[in-house]
């Protein structure tokens, strides 16, 4: 028997049963599953502030990291269907806002909060998540300048990008009024903060693409802080700057406040009416430049057409009388033919002359003897060359028997008729020199005088005799 300190009996086998009625006696998993229970009805949605660490994506592609403050920690983790919604990229170290629902792990029997949505915390991290951004776009080329497209001078139609009740609309209507009347506008209606205005923004860009008669838009808001303008400072608006076919003007907030949408636009105009007055130019400007341009165009005209004048006046004076002209011509043509008669005849009678002269010269001098004599001298220089092409004949046809009776003794054929053969293997025909190319019971091809024979090799020896006499005798 055994007492407590209150001295009561507490090990006899009547309390015992009494003990096992009374208490609840759990398992492991039961009792896991109950603080889960528990957890999941009690704080169903919280939301919850604090600092990423241990972040990692395994291959299941969710989330899992420890969020955690000065003095305590909590396990978190994202699954992949809630991240769709993301617009920024966590990280360690990256302060974060965001609402989830606790739940137990049961077989670790550690507790979690299983987050829903997450957003930076404060400016800070929005601050971070613009620069992440903004960097990756830097890195794939949408600021690049040479794909922004240049805004026309004078364009037919604007497109307004902004929210339709605020006061930019009404600012910018009424400036691009006032600079350029009658200029057609269309307004695209969008949120320019808040839930649902990235996506309107996007599809409002998305949507010029398939208008016609646009020929620039401005995308304009008024100023804000930097949650006002993160639908400016999303990649989904970004991408659908970048890939709009038509010129785009960003005014977003105030001169100082530079956005995402800026950075891609085709052109940044420090404010919405900036904006409208870069669109437009002003139509009085204009009209007084083309009237300008036309009375100078004019001045310009009129002196030409002058100057002309003035010049058909001078040439008509110094013109001459067409008939006065070709009577002229025809003297100076029968006077230059008569010139040239006499030049004719005076040459005919100077080359009549040196043809006499000639021809009595000739008639001096005895022609047929000279002929005769050449004729001799002919004569003896052609039995000179008969007597010259027999001696070289005759040297040349001795030479030509020497030079074939030595070719004869080098005749293959010849060669063989004085017993000899020559022994080539098969099948590719190689000539035998060295007994160590061939092999015992090979066949081989011997070449003789009258034909050729097939003979099969039963014996060789390296070291012959150098005799040619020996071999014979031996044969």
């Amino acid at each position: 028997m055994r007492y407590d300190d209150d001295k009561q009996m507490i090990d006899s086998p009547e309390t015992i049963n009494e003990v096992d009625q009374i208490r609840k006696v759990y398992t492991v998993s039961e009792l896991n599953a109950v603080i889960k229970s528990l957890l999941e009805e009690q704080f169903p949605f919280v939301w919850i502030v604090g600092e990423i660490s241990n972040f990692r994506i395994p291959l299941s592609g969710h989330f899992y990291f420890t969020l955690k403050d000065e003095t305590s920690q909590i396990n978190a983790v994202m699954f992949r269907g809630q991240q769709r919604q993301l617009k920024f990229e966590p990280e360690d170290g990256m302060r974060v806002t965001g609402m989830g629902r606790l739940s137990v792990y049961e077989p670790r029997g550690s507790y979690q909060i299983i987050m829903e949505y997450i957003e930076p915390s404060g400016v800070g991290g929005l601050q971070i998540a613009y620069e992440k951004l903004k960097a990756r776009l830097v890195e794939e080329g949408l600021f690049d300048h040479q794909y922004k497209k240049k805004i026309p001078f004078l364009p037919h139609k604007i497109a307004l990008i902004t929210s339709p009740s605020g006061a930019v609309v009404h600012d910018m209507l009424n400036i691009i009024d006032r600079r350029f009347s009658n200029m057609q506008i269309e307004v695209f209606p969008v949120k320019v903060q808040g839930t649902g205005a990235e996506e309107e923004i996007a599809e409002a860009l998305e949507m010029l693409n398939d208008r016609t008669g646009i020929d620039v838009a401005i995308l304009a808001r008024g100023g804000g802080s930097l949650e006002d303008l993160q639908a400016f400072n999303s990649e989904r608006v970004a991408r659908a700057i970048f890939a709009c076919k038509i010129p785009i003007i960003a005014a977003i907030g105030h001169e100082t406040d530079y956005s995402i949408a800026d950075f891609v636009a085709d052109l940044r105009a420090p404010t919405p009416s900036a904006a409208a007055e870069l669109a437009v130019p002003v139509k009085s400007v204009l009209l007084q430049e083309v009237n300008d341009i036309s009375a100078a165009l004019r001045y310009r005209i009129h002196n030409f057409v002058e100057r002309l004048k003035q010049t058909l006046t001078d040439i008509s004076k110094r013109l001459i009388d067409p008939r006065r002209q070709i009577q002229d011509r025809r003297m100076r043509l029968d006077d230059l033919f008569f010139r040239l008669s006499r030049r004719i005849l005076s040459h005919l009678n100077r080359k009549n002359e040196q043809l006499g002269w000639w021809t009595d010269r000739l008639l001096s001098i005895r022609l047929i003897a000279r002929i005769d004599n050449s004729n001799k001298v002919v004569e003896q220089y052609k039995y000179n060359l008969l007597k010259i092409f027999d001696i070289i004949k005759s040297n040349k046809s001795v030479r030509l028997r020497e030079l074939l009776a030595r070719l004869e003794t080098l005749n293959p054929i010849a060669i063989l008729e004085r017993g000899y053969s020559i022994t080539r293997t098969i099948p590719d025909l190689k000539v035998v020199v060295d007994p160590k190319t061939v092999s015992i019971n090979q066949n081989l091809q011997v070449l003789v005088a009258k034909g050729t024979l097939t003979c099969r090799v039963k014996d060789k020896s390296e070291n012959g005799p150098k005799d040619i006499r020996t071999i014979t005798k031996t044969a």
